[in-house]
């Protein structure tokens, strides 16, 4: 096959983006999530795989992967899955780094992306530093999930008697009838951690229209987050520079309330921050992998595999 084009994925647990780009132009469809759960490199030789047998070919593969750890960092692995569709190069990568490409490009700053899950990259001269992202048992803090488990507490507690009325009792009830016997339904649903961050954006839309419980909720998140923006920050040693430049990305940065708190809590601690919302193309971030200059602090968090004798 003589391969043209290039293939960027953006594996997340919510979904799968891909973009298909050659001379003749580009095609964008979506998959559903990754399993965290589960080995990460045989789901993502799946998805070159259905490129193949979709017609396509690509010389030049990069893969921006939630929930990517240093034990499934092998390029080499895809590369060689990739070898059907014309692969002559794979860069890989944690999501992290491509959500800061496609928000942020080779700046120095922070991105926080919230989706089912949350991490914050910052990137600084010499070093770019990772804050949470840590899973949904041990961090992830402000992400859906994060405000989906506290939203469906708030009802339980509503429930009991231990907490306030809330308005998302009644979303929850039009879902489980029997509100006790949601936690043994969730409890036992494969894709239960994307069912609860679904209900971020029940909280979401409580809060924009007042209900008290969702608003507290929300705001929570949102400061959650932005403390994650302020660490990263601080670790790489921008927290002092003139223009501390901010984005954060991701649906949950749309919800009104989490978005306006987000960007209040950061103009507050850091009263010379440019902060914008929603500016991120992850699969912008996949593609420019292979153009991220050696003397970034991001390129020696990027595995290459490349055919030929040299293999980075």
């Amino acid at each position: 096959m003589n391969a043209t084009g290039t293939l960027a994925i953006d594996a997340g647990q919510s979904g799968i983006k891909v973009r298909h780009s050659d001379a003749s132009g580009s095609g964008e469809w979506s998959a559903p999530g990754i399993r965290t759960d589960l080995p990460l490199l045989p789901q993502l030789a799946r998805v070159i795989e259905q490129a193949h047998e979709g017609g396509r070919s690509a010389e030049r593969i990069g893969l921006g992967v939630s929930g990517l750890t240093e034990d499934e960092v092998d390029a080499g692995y895809l590369l060689a899955a990739a070898a059907p569709i014309g692969a002559r190069s794979v860069h890989l990568a944690h999501d992290s780094i491509t959500a800061y490409l496609g928000a942020l490009g080779d700046e120095r700053g922070v991105v926080v992306a919230a989706g089912t899950g949350s991490v914050t990259l910052a990137v600084g001269a010499v070093e770019i530093a990772r804050v949470d992202g840590w899973g949904y048992l041990m961090g992830d803090a402000g992400s859906g999930y994060w405000l989906g488990r506290a939203g469906l507490e708030a009802v339980m507690r509503d429930y009991d008697g231990r907490g306030p009325a809330t308005a998302l009792s009644e979303v929850v009830r039009a879902d489980f009838p029997d509100v006790e016997a949601a936690y043994i339904e969730l409890q036992a649903d494969p894709e239960r951690v994307q069912r609860i961050a679904s209900y971020a954006r029940a909280v979401a839309d409580a809060a924009a229209a007042g209900d008290e419980v969702s608003v507290a909720i929300a705001s929570a998140g949102a400061r959650e987050l932005a403390m994650s923006a302020i660490a990263g920050l601080r670790r790489v040693g921008e927290l002092g520079a003139p223009v501390s430049q901010v984005r954060g990305v991701g649906g949950l940065f749309h919800g009104e309330v989490l978005g306006r708190e987000f960007v209040e809590t950061l103009r507050a601690e850091l009263p010379g921050a440019e902060v914008r919302l929603g500016e991120a193309h992850p699969l912008d971030g996949a593609a420019a992998l292979a153009d991220v200059a050696p003397t970034s602090a991001l390129a020696a968090h990027i595995a290459v595999a490349r055919m030929g004798p040299s293999v980075e």
